[in-house]
């Protein structure tokens, strides 16, 4: 610290000096901290006997913008800020300047709304806009005051769909209001108020693109602006940002309502939302050539123009997130908020196109495949309330109908006096606290998914007790009993079912996140491979139960014993399982092979053993004890004697690849199944080419190098096999 900055930190915000104790004393400490500093090196810090680093962590830096909320402050009040002139209205005298600064205006506002989406706050981004803070204001600005009654909203609509939903766990200061003024006198006829405004602008278009033959017919129309010849260009610019607006708030309120009565015509909204925004990017090359005669050049490109917008003050707002210090944010540029909302309409987009099948395996099957395209915060929140209302799965269908049909049960089943079972009802929150857990981001959905298997798990425990005690052995019972206890049997299965799947999907949620080093692939795919082990077993076991029931109901008794094996075939969906497991345990027998035979040299870790890492990984797999009887130990000997030469005489891959090709055609009508057996294809075709040639001349070549990439599979490695020169 200089003898400047020491002075200055010892000035509060108004200039007045800290008044001493009487048994104070200030000095300059700038010798000792340049001292310091040359001694330190980075990362270090000063360890005092009363300031530890927890102090060190919790301390403000003085003058720091992220930590001093004071120092970056240019008005103290909103009042100041308008009256030194911040936020003019009108904006200008000159009208062509005016219309400029308008759009400038808007476009750092669609910057803000980004940026909120993206997790800052609402004070910060969004309402960093004078013209937001004071609505009033703005009444005689037609344009601006239809666009600013839009935008809050806009705002208030997300707001809402985010705190229903309760994803904005995610980011803790989305829903935070502030006390600013979300509501204004009027918002609610927006839409009508906008609809004026571009009928107006329409108007002004068509009368500047008119022949001279119409256009004295048009002479009363004035015009937007003083320049003709920018005329079209403005009105253009201006309509296709109204537009977007429009159809923006049409859609999201569309979307909200119950039942996704409001899908079609939401989507007919998002159609039009991608297209305006195409015009808005059109619109940048034009206002950036006419932005030379209106304003001058800004630093930072968070408008079309490139021009810095008025009426706009980040700082206004800090002291409303006492007692936290604010945040140090930067509001995302022009092109990268075009780019956010194309984003978000179009993956709104693929959930208004969703059929909203009844089918809870669809349903998740559409979840996970949407969490693929790495939705925001806002998409998802869609997507959540649009699954889950009221109780019910799209608002409409009971959970435990949903349940029983999940569990192949026959359909007269979903009306069975079983679903007044306490712990039935607990089964039917638990799958709606699945479906929204699943919308929630990958960090968030993997905790969540490994806390609550322990639920399933106890769950499936209490509904066994329930029904033995209730039913007691099957041979002691009525028919009519004994078909009850047949119902309670197979939801038994399915709820096991359903925790494999969670287990699995806990699992494979690793990868996207990059928890694994390269060095514990082995254990994670050994444990993925005995987690699908029992899934395919309880699916395979559940879709036995319903067929039989099927093929009693329309054979003869004397018929059924006779077609029995006949009839019997392993069904398509375990097969493909049955691939990825012996995918699986080929990959984790491959890393064990090549650890063993020191192929793969471990890194040396001073802080866990491997056991310790083991738990930590799969710690709340364990506590669920999902698979039973699986542990450290078991672990290490099914892999302790693994070796290359073993693994070529019985090549896993192989298998993999053979069941994925004869699989194929019971899913000719999936093509996401089907991109996903060519997957699966591809990395056992490959890494038994890698197992052959490390086989044949891995010993011979000590320059063989072994890598691993997931260059054909998200989560299935594929080996990679090159001499290295060096």
């Amino acid at each position: 610290m200089s003898a400047d900055e020491a002075a200055a930190a010892t000035t509060i915000h108004g200039g007045s000096s800290i008044p001493s104790g009487e048994n104070s004393v200030w000095a300059d400490v700038s010798p000792l901290l340049e001292a310091a500093c040359q001694d330190l090196q980075e990362g270090e810090l000063i360890h005092g006997d009363n300031f530890n680093l927890f102090a060190a962590m919790s301390a403000l830096e003085i003058m720091d913008p992220k930590m001093d909320s004071g120092i970056v402050c240019r008005y103290y009040s909103l009042e100041e800020a308008l009256e030194s002139g911040a936020a003019p209205v009108p904006i200008s005298v000159d009208k062509t300047t005016d219309v400029q600064c308008t759009i400038d205006i808007m476009d750092h506002l669609l910057a803000c709304e980004a940026t909120w989406h993206r997790g800052h706050s609402l004070a910060q981004t969004v309402y960093s806009c004078l013209y937001l803070l004071r609505p009033e204001r703005t009444s005689s600005h037609a344009l601006l005051h239809s666009y600013c009654k839009i935008i809050r909203a806009t705002c208030k609509a997300v707001l809402s769909v985010v705190s229903d939903t309760r994803t904005h766990e995610e980011e803790d200061l989305f829903t935070m209001t502030y006390g600013l003024p979300l509501s204004g006198d009027g918002d609610e006829r927006c839409i009508t108020m906008l609809n004026a405004v571009e009928e107006t602008l329409s108007r002004q278009l068509r009368a500047c693109k008119a022949s001279s033959s119409k256009r004295r017919s048009l002479e009363d129309i004035e015009p937007l602006q003083s320049n003709p010849d920018l005329e079209e260009g403005y009105c253009k610019a201006l309509l296709c940002r109204l537009r977007f607006r429009k159809h923006f708030y049409h859609a999201l309120m569309s979307m909200r309502r119950p039942q996704g009565r409001g899908l079609e015509l939401a989507k007919k909204h998002i159609a039009s939302c991608i297209s305006e925004l195409a015009y808005i990017q059109k619109s940048s090359l034009f206002l950036r050539a006419s932005a030379k005669y209106t304003c001058q050049q800004g630093i930072e490109n968070t408008t079309a123009s490139g021009c810095q917008p008025i009426g706009f003050d980040a700082s206004l707002n800090c002291r409303l997130a006492a007692p936290t210090p604010p945040r140090s944010i930067k509001i995302l540029s022009w092109e990268k908020a075009i780019e956010y909302f194309v984003k978000l309409v179009q993956d709104l987009d693929v959930i208004c196109s969703y059929s909203l099948d009844p089918s809870l395996e669809a349903a998740l099957q559409f979840v996970v495949k949407f969490q693929k395209l790495q939705p925001d915060l806002v998409a998802r929140a869609h997507l959540q309330i649009l699954l889950v209302q009221d109780g019910k799965l799209f608002g409409r269908d009971p959970i435990f109908a949903v349940i029983t049909k999940a569990a192949g049960l026959p359909e007269v089943t979903k009306n069975h006096d079983i679903q007044k079972n306490e712990f039935m009802a607990q089964l039917g929150q638990l799958v709606i606290h699945l479906l929204r857990i699943l919308c929630t981001n990958a960090a968030w959905q993997r905790r969540k998914l490994g806390k609550m298997l322990q639920d399933w798990r106890v769950t499936y425990v209490q509904l066994e007790l329930a029904f033995k005690k209730e039913f007691g052995e099957v041979s002691s019972t009525s028919n009519n009993e004994n078909i009850c206890f047949k119902i309670f049997q197979q939801i038994l299965v399915w709820v096991e079912e359903q925790t494999y799947w969670i287990a699995s999907r806990f699992l494979i949620l690793g990868f996207e996140l990059e928890l694994y080093s390269v060095h514990e692939y082995c254990m994670v795919y050994w444990y993925i491979y005995a987690v699908l082990i029992k899934l395919a077993e309880k699916r395979h076991l559940r879709m036995a139960m319903g067929n039989g029931a099927a093929k009693n109901k329309s054979k003869k008794k004397k018929d059924s014993l006779k077609d029995l094996g006949r009839d019997y075939q392993i069904p398509a969906a375990v097969l493909f399982l049955q691939s990825q497991i012996y995918l699986a345990e080929g990959l984790s027998m491959m890393f064990a092979a090549l650890k063993n035979e020191q192929r793969i040299l471990p890194p040396r870790n001073p802080f866990n053993t491997e056991h310790e890492i083991f738990l930590q990984h799969f710690e709340l797999l364990q506590k669920a004890c999902l698979p039973d009887h699986i542990s450290y130990m078991s672990f290490k000997e099914s892999t302790s004697h693994a070796n290359v030469s073993i693994l070529v005489v019985y090549d896993y891959f192989k298998e993999a690849q053979k069941i994925a090709k004869e699989v194929k055609s019971s899913f000719a009508n999936d093509p996401d199944m089907m991109t996903e057996l060519r997957r699966v294809e591809q990395v056992a075709e490959h890494n038994s080419i890698a197992l052959n040639v490390i086989s044949r001349v891995g010993a011979l070549d000590p320059s063989l190098k072994i890598s691993f990439e997931f260059s054909h599979h998200p989560f299935f490695a594929t080996a990679v096999v090159k001499r290295s020169l060096w």
